[in-house]
């Protein structure tokens, strides 16, 4: 077989998935991201400084229910993809180690919310109506994300992305219809982002019933296999739940106005651009690391490590030369932030490298305490500093402060690469079917 010929038969499956994730996933992706445009546009800038805060804060709740833990599926199911009850044991053991953490996370999200937004003088009674929408929506996001994974292992991707393609357009056609009736507000544009995301959780619930076809049990072994795998990883995903999350969250406590808020808000907005080219990290770079040989896996590290770099550094200085073209997609109510929407380009691009880096490592257990103790460190220390220095008031110091923090993130990340492959993955001792 000629070179060429092995390079094709290497690639093809390979642009096949990749061109079936763009089209399905890009779908549900635009329609999302149409959707919170059309908020932005549609609700004034105090009801929008509402909803950003809400749902910027249940991204972090979302990843505090999580710990890494669904995650782990994949790499601890491994080849036995085709042993139904062994993934509905795990599937049962991630769904009970979940249920605990929910019952530990909802009480201080409910005390760190009311502490956030303080200053905002929303009232109690709103107050009140954000957090029960945000403990519901929560709480139906873990479940999408832990069923949502048997439907990805067992390669059921048509409707995975077929349940979100759903997702997505019907909040988005109900949001038009409900504009055009001129009942837009603030509680249609919350209820349906809501809807949505109860919609998928229990259509993935059901589906993965369905691919399973056996009633999964906790195991206590299994339990210990999830929680030692994923607990290299918890200190850092409970420091990434407020660190993603992290300017919106600064300019609440300190901006002192609901335009800051809401101009914040805003800006991550176009973050959700390359949050959609990031979902590929769990469906189709991890499972594919995670199967590939030894021998092959260096070589094609550094070419996916420079591929991302490059794109990422393109799209990052797109945003600089040509600024107006993503302060069009805001509208006119957020057109002076000329630099900010550059500077929040930058800081998404960086957090994106390093997050593809880390879906890497994750797939091939390069999982240290090492690591997640020098990102935690380094990074409060840095952050500290700046807190002290820095102005956190306005739009402007807020995103420096998040590109600064990015660079800290991406210097670990790529320390932890060259440790991995250099004195190898976590091992992990044998744990029975």
């Amino acid at each position: 077989m000629t070179a060429l010929a092995r390079a094709n038969r290497f690639l093809a499956p390979k642009i096949l998935q990749i061109a079936h994730f763009a089209s399905k996933q890009g779908i549900a992706a635009a329609g999302n991201l149409l959707y919170g445009l059309l908020c932005l546009r549609m609700l004034p800038v105090a009801d929008y400084a509402k909803f950003a805060v809400l749902f910027g804060y249940m991204g972090s709740i979302t990843v505090l229910l999580d710990v890494g833990v669904a995650g782990t599926l994949a790499p601890l199911v491994g080849e036995q993809i085709a042993n139904l009850p062994l993934i509905a044991n795990y599937v049962a053991s991630i769904r009970q180690i979940i249920l605990r953490l929910y019952a530990v996370v909802a009480p201080l999200a409910i005390f760190g919310f009311v502490f956030l937004v303080r200053k905002q003088q929303w009232g109690a009674a709103i107050v009140a109506q954000m957090l029960t929408v945000l403990l519901v929506s929560a709480w139906f996001a873990r479940v999408s994300s832990s069923y949502g994974a048997v439907l990805i292992l067992r390669r059921d991707r048509s409707r995975y992305y077929r349940i979100q393609i759903l997702a997505s357009l019907g909040a988005l056609g109900l949001l038009l219809i409900l504009w055009l009736l001129h009942w837009m507000n603030l509680y249609v544009a919350v209820l349906l982002n809501v809807g949505q995301v109860i919609f998928l959780g229990t259509s993935y619930y059901r589906r993965a019933r369905q691919l399973l076809g056996v009633k999964g049990h906790a195991i206590a072994q299994q339990r210990k296999a999830i929680i030692r795998l994923a607990m290299p990883n918890a200190p850092s995903a409970i420091f990434y739940a407020t660190q993603g999350q992290v300017t919106l969250m600064l300019i609440t406590l300190f901006g002192h106005t609901a335009s800051s808020v809401a101009g914040v808000g805003a800006l991550a907005r176009l973050g959700q651009i390359l949050a959609f080219v990031a979902q590929m990290n769990p469906i189709l770079i991890e499972p594919f690391f995670a199967k590939l040989e030894a021998g092959r896996l260096k070589r094609t590290y550094l070419a996916a490590a420079g591929i991302v770099v490059a794109c990422s550094a393109a799209y990052a200085g797109l945003a600089f030369a040509f600024p107006e073209a993503f302060l069009w997609v805001l509208g006119p109510k957020y057109s002076q932030l000329r630099l900010e929407v550059s500077l929040v380009i930058l800081g998404s691009a960086m957090h994106y490298v390093a997050g593809v880096m880390w879906a890497i490592h994750s797939s091939r257990r390069f999982v240290y305490w090492w690591s997640n103790v020098a990102q935690i460190v380094l990074t409060l220390l840095v952050q500290a500093v700046l807190i002290w220095r820095m102005d956190l008031s306005t739009v402007r110091n807020v995103l420096l402060f998040n590109i600064i923090s990015g660079i800290v993130t991406m210097l670990v990340t790529a320390a932890v690469g060259v440790y991995g492959f250099t004195y190898g993955p976590q091992k992990l001792e044998h744990i029975p079917a």
